[in-house]
């Protein structure tokens, strides 16, 4: 763990294993599989010549020779003839063979390609779910960090519906609002307007805040505020829970392992570990969304777990309004989430 979807030209992936759409013969051809062998060196095809050829649906293991990558995992997906000759069921083989192959030779990181997705003719949506889907299965039982390599990002077919309807949200976002109209989240997410703060009183506590905010004023600050000084040491000394202990909480009262939230969060098992043993753990807001998403926070919860960390979901941000309308959907599919926030070309869940 993690999944991660890149942009990025598969030859340049500096990982353990990059996988190729090779062909039955292994001996090289267009697209992925040329490219490999040509970035590889001759080196490549005569080791691929002593292997006798691969069965569509199998994989077999060389060695990376003039790749970044140290070794290669060639396979050979099904040609697109309509959907009804067994091409799901060969492509998600595909994948799970490679993965094994990885796995039995210690391979700790693994880059593939839009198996089948190019001149095999598979549907590109179908083809990105279907290695999405057997990815995230495997990497149930695994610590392997797997990467989705796509070449240029309008190459990846996403979901068109839900393109469409983010489109419209993260256009509607940029829009200025219409004065006295409720805030968009209110009517577009079922969510409860935010109440706007009381003016602050003039007073000798609010001048100590103001105080406070001033540089190099921390200091000074139990000398200044007169009266608010033992209400403020009282706060000071009562801090509300951190994000670190929210989250181990929340794990808890939704009664999952720290395994089955790390993973379903898209986090690694050496990140998740320092969370645990630091409670004042500052995440990133990928991270910390990514926790919510893994405990099927509603949109309150995730806004005050978001807090502990010092993030807000808002309507001025891409990330967020993709954010909003998958946890508005219920969707809390992690990949799916990624899909859009890489269509999107943002940032994406987890670390």
């Amino acid at each position: 763990m993690p999944l991660f979807i890149v942009e990025n030209d598969i030859t340049r992936m500096e990982c353990d294993a990059i996988v190729n759409a090779a062909n039955n013969s292994l001996l090289g051809g267009g697209g992925v599989d040329g490219a490999i062998h040509a970035a590889a060196g001759p080196a490549l095809l005569a080791e691929c010549r002593t292997l006798g050829g691969c069965e569509t649906g199998d994989a077999k293991i060389t060695d990376g020779y003039m790749l970044p990558a140290k070794r290669v995992i060639h396979t050979v997906g099904p040609v697109w003839r309509g959907g009804a000759h067994g091409e799901e069921a060969l492509l998600r083989s595909c994948y799970r063979r490679s993965l094994a192959l990885a796995e039995r030779n210690g391979c700790e990181s693994v880059a593939f390609p839009l198996i089948s997705a190019g001149a095999y003719g598979y549907p590109k949506h179908d083809a990105l779910e279907i290695a999405m889907s057997e990815i995230s299965d495997f990497l149930r039982g695994s610590e392997m960090t797997v990467y989705v390599v796509i070449y240029r990002r309008e190459d990846a077919l996403f979901d068109e519906a839900v393109t469409a309807s983010l489109a419209a949200l993260i256009r509607e976002s940029e829009e200025p609002e219409p004065a006295g109209a409720p805030p968009r989240e209110s009517r577009r997410f079922g969510l409860l307007a935010k109440r706007a703060r009381p003016a602050a009183r003039r007073n000798d506590d609010a001048e100590c805040f103001d105080m406070l905010a001033e540089p190099q004023a921390e200091r000074h600050a139990f000398a200044l505020c007169g009266s608010a000084a033992p209400e403020l040491k009282n706060q000071l000394d009562n801090l509300d829970e951190s994000f670190s202990q929210s989250l181990l909480r929340r794990i808890d009262e939704k009664g999952m392992t720290d395994v089955e939230c790390y993973k379903r969060a898209n986090v690694d098992r050496k990140h998740f570990s320092k969370i645990r043993g630091d409670v004042r753990y500052r995440p990133s807001k990928q991270t910390a969304v990514a926790f919510a998403i893994a405990l099927r926070l509603t949109r309150a919860e995730t806004d005050d777990l978001l807090m502990k960390a010092g993030f807000a979901l808002s309507r001025s941000s891409k990330f967020d309004v993709i954010v909003s309308y998958f946890i508005a959907r219920g969707d809390y599919d992690v990949s799916h989430v990624n899909e859009a926030l890489f269509a999107f070309d943002q940032p994406l869940l987890g670390c």
